[in-house]
């Protein structure tokens, strides 16, 4: 079996994990290998103790198992296959990691069809600052963006009268915040968030509506179109292909500049990462990867740098995470382009994916650092030149700068 570059994740605050009726992305793939499985649930139950778990008393596990079972006045409700999905849920949480997760089928099947690009919601990004509940960005052009959803949002509730739901986030996982936001295009869910500036909070009415994103949106600028504005959404699983086309485009019109925009881009593939720093720069490093033990792995920059003579600048705000943090700060460490816009997001750690059966295991194995050895996790990434995108005007101030420096 060839071995290739493991398909890792890192979500955006945001996995991270990601990512609001948009699970962004919590699938990453194997990291070279495959578990296979005959089914989850429990037919037959063994209740000895393993050797190597001896110093585990699972009496109390098996004493609740029974009680449940025996006790429980709806005996309908009693399923082993949930009860056993119920306790690995339980056991994840006990990490208190936001982004090591375990995703039942229905949740699993989700975090696939988001990377696709095509599903039903509001579109945001959602991760986590801290212990709340945060946005990421909305995506453009979503009911979430045309409702006045902002990156930084904080979501404290969440209403959903269809679902006969009206419930605080506090201590909710990501997983389930995406299940209680997503839905069905044309019912409405409610989000009741704080804002910075703003004294109380408040209720924001979305209507949720089929959504298919782009990864890249390309235009051209300046008085003779000569500067490419590549805004790249997000790193899935069409990025690539999309890329390729893009870039045809910039060379066959011979531009003079490339702004890479990569504000309210929450992340997705670290080999996407990879492969866009990879165009811009030739040789050495584009990341770090440091596991527990404090073990670095370096991962190359591998491509052909096909716009590696361009002139470059990237855009970044705090809707930026993971995956594009990592595209910046390669970027702005190698001195290949000037950074501007905003400080980003600081998601700083990566999540591997393992599938078994229909379900799925995200767990946190690593935290990630520029080439020049920074952690930017909850800082974020410093841009060169600080600039904010005025909301009062019709004008893209970050991206005028952009362009005035090219």
């Amino acid at each position: 079996m060839k071995l290739t570059l493991p398909r890792i994740r890192i979500t955006a605050i945001a996995l991270s994990l990601v990512v609001a009726s948009f699970a962004f992305g919590w699938w990453f793939g194997h990291r070279d290998f495959e578990i296979k499985r005959e089914g989850i649930g429990v037919k037959v139950v063994d209740r000895s103790t393993p050797q190597d778990r001896s110093d585990v008393d699972f009496e109390l596990f098996w004493e609740v198992w029974d009680t449940l079972e025996s006790k429980y006045f709806d005996k309908s409700k009693v399923s082993s296959q949930e009860m056993v999905l119920g306790a690995i849920k339980g056991m994840v949480a006990s990490l208190e990691d936001p982004y090591t997760v375990f995703l039942p089928p229905d949740e699993q099947k989700r975090t696939k069809e988001d990377l696709g690009g095509q599903f039903e919601g509001v579109g945001i990004q959602i991760g986590f600052k801290g212990s709340q509940l945060a946005v990421i960005s909305p995506l453009d052009g979503t009911p979430a963006k045309e409702a006045g959803v902002e990156g930084g949002d904080f979501i404290i509730g969440i209403k959903d009268k269809n679902k006969d739901i009206e419930m605080g986030t506090g201590g909710m996982s990501l997983p389930d915040a995406v299940k209680i936001i997503r839905g069905p295009a044309g019912t409405p869910v409610i989000l009741v968030v704080t804002r910075e500036g703003v004294d109380q909070p408040f209720e924001i009415e979305i209507v949720r509506s089929k959504i298919d994103v782009p990864s890249i949106i390309l235009s051209f600028e300046g008085a003779s179109n000569e500067i490419a504005h590549l805004k790249l959404l997000r790193f899935g699983d069409q990025t690539n292909g999309e890329w390729d086309s893009a870039v045809f485009d910039i060379k066959n019109k011979k531009s003079k500049g490339v702004v890479l925009d990569l504000r309210n881009n929450p992340g997705g593939y670290l080999n996407g990462a990879v492969f866009v720093a990879s165009e811009f720069v030739k040789r050495g490093v584009s990341v770090i990867q440091e596991d527990g033990k404090g073990n670095r792995q370096e991962f190359k920059l591998s491509g052909a740098a096909r716009l590696g003579d361009i002139p470059l600048v990237v855009l970044v705000n705090g809707g930026s995470a993971s995956a594009s943090e990592i595209v910046a700060g390669a970027l702005k460490d190698h001195s290949r382009a000037k950074v501007v816009g905003e400080t980003t997001f600081g998601k700083g750690t990566i999540q591997e994916a393992q599938e078994l059966d229909s379900s799925g295991l995200h767990i946190t194995t690593a935290r990630w650092l520029t080439p020049e050895g920074n952690w930017i996790n909850s800082e974020g990434l410093e841009p060169d030149i600080a600039i904010e995108d005025d909301p009062a005007t019709e004008e893209d101030e970050q991206l005028l700068e952009a362009i005035k420096l090219l």
